[in-house]
C-alpha cells in the first residue's frame, strides 16, 4: 500500500533495530547507518519503490531525496533517464559526456564535464544499477574535480496514481566537505537534482506530446 513514508527504519551496525522518523540532513549518528531516505512529499510513493532508496550513511555524510511528477508515460521518461551515455540530454549543468569503459551495462564508466561557473570541472562515474523492468538506475562518482566525494545516486520511476504520468524519485548520499555542514551540503545537491528533474519533466513532456501527434 502506498504511504507518505513518514516512518523510517534505521538499522545500525549493531544488533539493535529501531523505528523512528529520520531527518537525514540534521540527525547526527556516531556510527554508520543503513537508512531509508525520507520521502516527505504530497505524492504517495509505494513501499516497493521506497525500498530502493536505502543508503548506507556514515557520520560525515548526508542523504536526501527529490520527487518530481511528470505528465508523460513511464516508458517515455525512462527512455531519457536510462541513457547513461547521454546525461546532458536533461542535466543542463553538464556540457559533455564520454564513455571511457564499458558498453552501457552495469560497470560502465563515463566522464562528464561540467559547465563553467560551478565549483567543479569533471566527474568520473560508474553505472551501478540499470533495471529496465523496475525502472531503476544508480551510479556512483569515483573520481574527478568536484566537491561530491563518495556520491551515490539512485533514481526510480513509477506510474502516478492517475496512471497517465510518472513519478521520479532521486535520492543520494554524499560526503560533507570540510568546512561545510550537512544542511548546506544537502541544499547544494538538492538544488542541482531538482533542476535536473525539472528539466527532465520539460523534455519528457515535450517528447510525449510529439509522440501523441505522430501516432
Amino acid at each position: 500500500m502506498p504511504s507518505a513514508l513518514q516512518l523510517q527504519r534505521i538499522t545500525t551496525t549493531t544488533t539493535t533495530t529501531t523505528h523512528t522518523t529520520v531527518n537525514c540532513q540534521k540527525q547526527y549518528q556516531p556510527t554508520t547507518l543503513t537508512r531509508r531516505v525520507p520521502l516527505s512529499c504530497a505524492t504517495p510513493v509505494p513501499d516497493t519503490v521506497a525500498r530502493e532508496h536505502t543508503h548506507t550513511v556514515a557520520p560525515n555524510q548526508c542523504c536526501s531525496a527529490v520527487v518530481q511528477t511528470i505528465n508523460a508515460p513511464v516508458s517515455t521518461v525512462w527512455s531519457v533517464v536510462r541513457r547513461f551515455d547521454n546525461p546532458q540530454a536533461y542535466k543542463h549543468f553538464l556540457k559533455s559526456c564520454h564513455v571511457i569503459d564499458g558498453d552501457g551495462n552495469v560497470g560502465t564508466l563515463r566522464e562528464v564535464h561540467v559547465v563553467s561557473g560551478l565549483p567543479a570541472g569533471s566527474s568520473t562515474e560508474r553505472l551501478e544499477i540499470l533495471d529496465d523492468e523496475r525502472h531503476v538506475i544508480s551510479f556512483t562518482i569515483i573520481g574527478g574535480d568536484h566537491r561530491l566525494a563518495n556520491y551515490r545516486s539512485v533514481t526510480t520511476l513509477h506510474a502516478s496514481s492517475s496512471g497517465n504520468g510518472t513519478v521520479v524519485v532521486e535520492s543520494y548520499v554524499v560526503d560533507v566537505p570540510a568546512g561545510h555542514t550537512k544542511e548546506d551540503t544537502c541544499v547544494f545537491v538538492d538544488t542541482i537534482v531538482r533542476c535536473n528533474l525539472q528539466s527532465l519533466a520539460q523534455i519528457a513532456e515535450k517528447l510525449a506530446k510529439s509522440n501523441r501527434k505522430s501516432s
